[in-house]
């Protein structure tokens, strides 16, 4: 269903319950003018990018719906993307705004009846979310719903599913807004700890400024080349993981996530003296590089010695996302819906194209080094500020032709978590596993910490990788491998 004005009134006019028909709504008495969407949260409503946030959250102890529904009043309808639509201003040029509407909580909270006996809980919940990835919300109401699942599974009692568009809001908007909502389970009138944002020591004296300043220019140079490149004919190598089209935005999605203990990443980090978001870059290029030599091969051996079978440089590449926020990291939500805040609420965000270089090291630090060199790279460029750049010319120019994600392999994205354990509603949380699906690639990997762990969690099209958890134990895998090479080589600081 669509909305349009006219005459100073919102036409709600599609296809209903009751079928095709048009319907007018008097703005004074339902609606209230809002400001309109980002440039990157129109980007996210194209038709072969009209992506979805789908987060699961699993609880120690059965979700009470009544008293969910009573805190997502206080909670999810206070914050004005969650009671807002989406309406186009015809007499505007068709700009798209959000519009305050009102929210009956019965057309978002979903309660399906569930067997509590049945043999694989497990595999029920990720059935239900792969089938839930097949639809869309509509754009009647505010796009956003929750579903209650009162099944035991491994490492919950319930589950929480809660989905939403993209157009909403980014990573750094909706953990900040999740964190807002919960509270310390040690402390329960305590608000959780936010991660703090570490900023780089800039350089001191006229050299290094100037010579930071010509490779800031020199890099975005060379990136907006590539971004031309890879647009037009510089494409990624056809692989077992690549989408062949577009066309994978409109199919279903599996999710699974497979968790790490933080202090094996940190021990890493430190003896190799780089940073969290290094290291999982490292194991996403070890366990990327192993599953690729087994789909490439035959007969694998004991995973340390194969036979290295991938093809001469495979060029791999992800759509990596980057917060730009002038300051970086996790914020109150108070500060978030303050008006021309520089941590404000929205779709803040630009990419950059990461390489992955596939190959099968040696040295497992290698991967360390590897993925180390490539980020420090990518920091010394405004890659990202000029994708979003680019997104407002297309919203300003070209308002009927948005610009487009590039074609690349996956998407790759990482957040912080809350530090220490928390209650939602006064419901313990055991784990945070956020993803997507509607983009235009077959495997999406989110990086989500939580208290002591580390979660990679993986959307997959199962059509063209059958296989997601042999690519969950590669990268587990990798972790150990990477772990055993910095013991080996006594680079453990004590």
């Amino acid at each position: 269903m669509e909305l349009e004005r006219k005459n100073g009134e919102w036409i709600k006019s599609g296809s209903c319950d009751l079928g095709l028909r048009r319907i007018k709504v008097r703005k004074e008495s339902v609606y209230e003018e809002e400001e309109p969407l980002s440039p990157m949260a129109r980007m996210f409503q194209q038709p072969e990018s009209n992506v979805y946030v789908i987060a699961m959250l699993g609880f120690k102890n059965p979700i009470d719906p009544h008293f969910l529904k009573a805190n997502l009043i206080h909670t999810f309808l206070k914050q004005p993307r969650f009671s807002s639509v989406q309406v186009a201003d015809e007499k505007n040029g068709g700009e798209v705004k959000w519009v305050k509407t009102k929210v009956d909580l019965d057309n978002h909270v979903k309660i399906p009846m569930v067997d509590q006996h049945m043999a694989s809980p497990d595999q029920f919940v990720e059935d239900y979310i792969a089938n839930l990835t097949n639809t869309q919300i509509s754009t009647s109401i505010p796009m956003w719903d929750v579903h209650i699942l009162n099944l035991k599974t491994c490492d919950a009692e319930s589950t929480l599913v809660i989905r939403l568009h993209h157009s909403l809001g980014d990573g750094t908007s909706l953990m900040s807004f999740l964190i807002s909502c919960c509270r310390k389970t040690s402390e329960p009138d305590a608000l959780p700890s936010f991660p703090a944002a570490k900023k780089s020591r800039p350089h001191t004296g006229w050299f290094w400024k100037f010579w930071s300043v010509l490779l800031l220019a020199w890099n975005t140079l060379v990136d907006i080349w590539m971004c031309v490149a890879t647009t037009y004919f510089l494409k990624d190598t056809q692989t077992p993981l690549k989408a062949p089209s577009r066309a994978v935005a409109f199919t279903s999605r599996r999710i699974m996530r497979r968790t790490f203990c933080v202090d094996d990443v940190i021990l890493v980090k430190n003896a190799t003296n780089t940073k969290v978001n290094d290291v999982v870059l490292a194991i996403t290029q070890a366990g990327l590089s192993r599953y690729l030599n087994r789909k490439y091969g035959k007969g694998m051996g004991d995973g340390e010695s194969w036979e290295n079978n991938l093809p001469n440089s495979v060029r791999l590449t992800a759509t990596l996302f980057i917060n730009l926020r002038s300051s970086p990291g996790i914020y109150a939500i108070a500060k978030m819906v303050k008006k021309h805040s520089q941590t404000d609420w929205g779709n803040k965000i630009g990419y950059v194209l990461y390489p992955f270089k596939i190959a099968l090291k040696d040295n497992p630090l290698d991967y360390i080094r590897d993925a180390k060199a490539t980020m420090d790279r990518k920091k010394a460029t405004l890659e990202a500020q000029f994708r979003l750049f680019m997104a407002k010319v297309f919203v300003r120019f070209y308002p009927t032709k948005l610009a487009t994600f590039p074609l690349t392999t996956m998407w790759f994205s990482n957040v912080a978590g809350p530090q220490e354990e928390i209650s939602l509603f006064g419901n313990q949380v055991t784990f945070i596993a956020p993803s997507l699906y509607g983009q235009p690639v077959a495997l999406t990997i989110h990086i989500i910490s939580y208290e002591k762990k580390i979660s990679m969690v993986l959307s997959v099209d199962d059509n063209i990788i059958p296989d997601p958890y042999q690519l969950c134990d590669d990268f587990e895998e990798a972790l150990k491998l990477i772990k055993k090479a910095v013991v080996a080589e006594g680079l453990i600081k004590k």
